[in-house]
């Protein structure tokens, strides 16, 4: 069996929900959304609930992602993680939340780059014409406003991690072509949607476009949005694609626990990708279990 390469997890989150709001872990629950119910997940997850979970493997850092904290918490949450960071060394990377389309957002750019494990930004912009799968009523990466806050990232050295879905990819390429010093991270492998009309056409077209573009690396995540169950034998082609599309140099594993923890176990997720690439290069393994997101996030971990 191939070594287990040590592993740096580019999309964890951290919560303490008695000191941040998180309106989708609060109660009352209901399935009627990409996730499910998320009953099971709304307890407190903090950093040694995640390494108990991936204790099987060698994790040499995390990089944390906004955790869908209430808007009104963006930057508390930012000062919750850094100080957590100060204490504990994880997480290594911060991806703050902040709505590209408000019109303040630069003061709030300029408050998250303060700490210094910030990385980047999330906002998520999933737009679908299913009220159940969409996260937002419009699509807002189509509004003059959003494109402008995204044109603020460079201003101040961050990343875009990008969740939206393949119908938004053709729109959102051609505005990340346009801001090629923007590191652009798209989320849960493109998560498809197989049971849309040509669902997985309009995924295969739509990462193809990111892909041509040398900014935009992608995290291999979220099998539980695409199937709901799903098992490795699933997931077996949609990795191998997603990594052919974008190349082993712009791909790399994620967690999203404890998110994906409604979908499987950690191993489950993490046996599936181990045993998906067993034929790869020790090299590759390397890059997409660690390197890739090291050198993506800016860590400046010593693998």
């Amino acid at each position: 069996m191939a070594v287990r390469p040590p592993l740096v997890d580019p999309h964890v989150h951290l919560w303490d929900l008695q000191h941040i709001r998180y309106p989708w872990l609060t109660g009352p629950f209901d399935s009627d959304n990409p996730n499910g119910s998320v009953e099971p997940i709304a307890v407190d997850y903090p950093l040694d609930a995640y390494l108990a979970d991936a204790r099987k493997w060698d994790v040499r850092g995390i990089v944390h992602i906004d955790a869908g904290a209430h808007p009104g918490d963006a930057l508390r949450e930012t000062q919750w993680l850094q100080g957590q960071a100060d204490a504990r060394g994880m997480p290594n990377g911060i991806v703050a939340f902040a709505a590209l389309d408000d019109p303040e957002v630069e003061t709030l750019l300029a408050a998250h780059v303060t700490h210094k494990n910030v990385r980047g930004i999330r906002h998520i912009v999933n737009w679908h014409p299913d009220p159940a799968r969409s996260y937002s009523p419009a699509d807002v990466t189509t509004t003059s406003a959003w494109m402008r806050g995204f044109g603020l990232l460079k201003k101040f050295g961050l990343s875009f991690d990008l969740q939206a879905y393949p119908g938004q990819f053709a729109h959102l390429a051609a505005l990340i072509a346009k801001h090629p010093d923007t590191q652009v991270i798209l989320n849960h492998t493109g998560m498809a949607l197989p049971g849309d009309a040509d669902g997985w056409g309009v995924w295969r077209r739509g990462m193809a476009a990111l892909a041509a573009l040398p900014n935009v690396a992608v995290k291999i995540s979220g099998m539980g949005f695409t199937w709901r169950p799903w098992d490795a034998d699933q997931a077996r082609p949609y990795v191998l694609e997603t990594i052919a599309l974008f190349g082993s140099n712009r791909a790399m594993f994620a967690s999203n626990f404890p998110t994906d923890k409604l979908f499987g176990s950690f191993d489950k997720h993490f046996d599936a990708y181990d045993a998906i690439t067993a034929d790869f290069s020790a090299d590759e393994r390397v890059a997409l279990f660690g390197g890739n997101a090291n050198r993506i996030y800016r860590l400046g971990i010593d693998l």
